[in-house]
């Protein structure tokens, strides 16, 4: 098989198995099955990933990858901090939604049973995403002398459990109940309450 081919055929396994997980939803993916899906021998899927395990990490690597750098140019583009927050939740709300196969795997059903490290990379994910919200929130009081109401740390983790609670809720619902549903309204009662201006300091 030639180079260029090569990335092509992982290409198309690594949709397959995204294609799958939204369909079979529930279901656990087998190789044979992934196999099928993509018209090739499970010594085949084994030429190109050594184990299931390397695929679903794969699919972990593109999650992390397209949503940080879009985060990257959110803090480059962005500079107001409630804003910066909205849209950076907004972004991964978004994608979960038009990636119903990754969802499950940024949920975490679809990794029970396989290797514990898959599981510690979606962690890992969400643990990245709450330090980058902590960050944004300390930078408030320097860049336009707000400071969150919470301290930095409650916040952000106020903010990222309600967006990992809103994949958990699209992935239960079989795809239905849209992570942004209702999501425009709650973050505009959220952020309302998120900053509040800081104290000034005593003069000499």
């Amino acid at each position: 098989m030639s180079d260029e081919r090569k990335p092509r055929r992982r290409e198309q396994i690594l949709q397959a198995l995204a294609i799958m997980l939204e369909e079979d939803s529930g279901k656990r993916i087998t190789t044979a099955a992934l196999a099928k899906q993509v018209g090739v021998s499970e010594a085949a899927l084994y030429r190109h990933f050594p184990s299931k395990a390397r695929m679903f990490e794969s699919l972990i690597d593109f999650i992390e990858e397209s949503i940080f750098a879009r985060i990257t140019r959110i803090l480059d583009e962005v500079p107001e901090t409630t804003e910066r927050c909205g849209t950076l939740l907004r972004l991964v709300l978004g994608f979960a939604e038009k990636n119903p196969g990754l969802a499950r795997v940024m949920g975490g059903d679809v990794l029970t049973g396989e290797t514990a490290r898959l599981r510690l990379r979606v962690h890992q994910l969400f643990e990245r995403l709450e330090v980058q919200l902590k960050q944004v929130l300390r930078e408030a009081e320097l860049r336009e002398g707000r400071r969150p109401t919470l301290p930095a740390s409650a916040a952000a983790n106020l903010l990222i459990a309600q967006a990992e609670g809103r994949i958990s809720q699209y992935v239960r619902s079989d795809f239905k109940r849209l992570p942004t549903e209702y999501w425009d309204d709650q973050w505009q009662f959220l952020s309302q309450r998120l900053l509040q201006e800081a104290p000034q300091a005593a003069s000499a």
